[in-house]
């Protein structure tokens, strides 16, 4: 008998599941905005990818020097119209150093989205694993972890991230410390939604059963409680990643980030605030790419929010008329 049930119960889940996917899709691909956000960071993430491939087609590389490219008469200004913009150098070259730009804005994207990715990833690990432990522990357990998760929420980011990128040596791969640091610093919000979340969940028919059939603390958070966290977790990371990539930027601006010659957008806003006047194409090009790239991916953010809980209402509202608005009335009333 119990044979059977389980032969009945595991496909029904199954297709639910199936069925929560789909529904999902269905959400996301109806808000056009969302679906340009998305276009926008798959090209980013493929030109971040194919960064060599791109280069190498160019005939650059993003450390080599050009002193001949640039006028040291004129303090470094590159020589030709528009930055030195040619065949050679699509988007021209540094001032100074006569590095192309093209090769250097496209390794600064893997940088850049690379730091916020990993460090999107500790947060969530960390968060996820302190909540649940939190939330599934005892009297003592709970308080001493959410003790620490609000000191975590206290901490100024900037400030600790600053502090201990000062103090590692040198020699650690700059991109890995930074994503590490902020990883490590900033998980306490997303622990405390997951800790939220989970108290809610434990109480929950389904988990109770779970708990008088034996199951033990690590199998239920496994089996019950981590499918019901992903919604809000993928949704708070989904919003994480954008702002991951400004704090390595401020970071890479203020001189203790990543570190020349590796490339980085806001290693090259840092160095080219002083050449806004001269060769404006070299702030304007790593600025654009920060602008657009933080842009889609808080514009994907919100439409994944929105598609995961239909009923909260997207909060930018980009890509939504009257007519969409009153159809979606319309189809809710009915």
């Amino acid at each position: 008998m119990s044979e059977a049930l389980v032969a009945t119960e595991v496909p029904e889940a199954s297709a639910s599941g199936a069925s929560g996917a789909r529904q999902f899709w269905r959400r996301l691909r109806a808000q056009r905005a969302a679906m340009v956000a998305a276009s926008v960071v798959a090209l980013l993430v493929l030109v971040a990818l194919a960064a060599p491939l791109l280069t190498a087609l160019e005939g650059q590389d993003p450390t080599t020097y050009h002193p001949s490219l640039v006028d040291s008469a004129r303090g470094g200004v590159p020589i030709g119209s528009f930055g030195g913009i040619g065949a050679d150098h699509w988007l021209g070259v540094e001032p100074q150093t006569g590095r192309d730009l093209f090769a250097r804005l496209v390794y600064g994207a893997r940088v850049s989205l690379g730091v916020a990715l990993t460090a999107t990833a500790v947060q969530v690990l960390l968060g996820v694993v302190v909540g649940v432990a939190a939330a599934l522990g005892n009297r003592w357990v709970d308080q001493l972890l959410s003790r620490i998760t609000d000191i975590i929420v206290a901490m100024p980011l900037m400030i600790m991230a600053l502090a201990l990128l000062a103090i590692v040596p040198s020699s650690f791969p700059r991109p890995v410390l930074v994503a590490l640091i902020i990883g490590f610093v900033a998980w306490g919000t997303i622990g405390k939604i997951a800790r939220a979340q989970t108290l809610t969940l434990k109480e929950l028919d389904y988990v109770a059963a779970a708990r008088l059939s034996g199951w033990g603390t690590v199998r239920i958070a496994r089996r019950e409680l981590l499918p019901g966290l992903a919604a809000p977790v993928i949704t708070y990371a989904a919003l994480m990643v954008p702002a991951n990539i400004s704090i390595e930027a401020s970071l890479s601006f203020l001189g203790v980030g990543v570190k020349p010659p590796t490339p980085s957008w806001g290693q090259m806003l840092s160095s080219a605030d002083v050449w806004y006047q001269a060769a404006p194409q070299y702030l304007l090009l790593p600025a654009a790419a920060l602008f657009i790239t933080v842009l889609a991916l808080t514009v994907l953010g919100d439409g994944v929010r929105t598609a995961l809980d239909p009923r909260a209402a997207s909060r930018l509202r980009i890509g939504t008329g009257r007519k969409q608005e009153s159809k979606a009335g319309q189809e809710g009333s009915a």
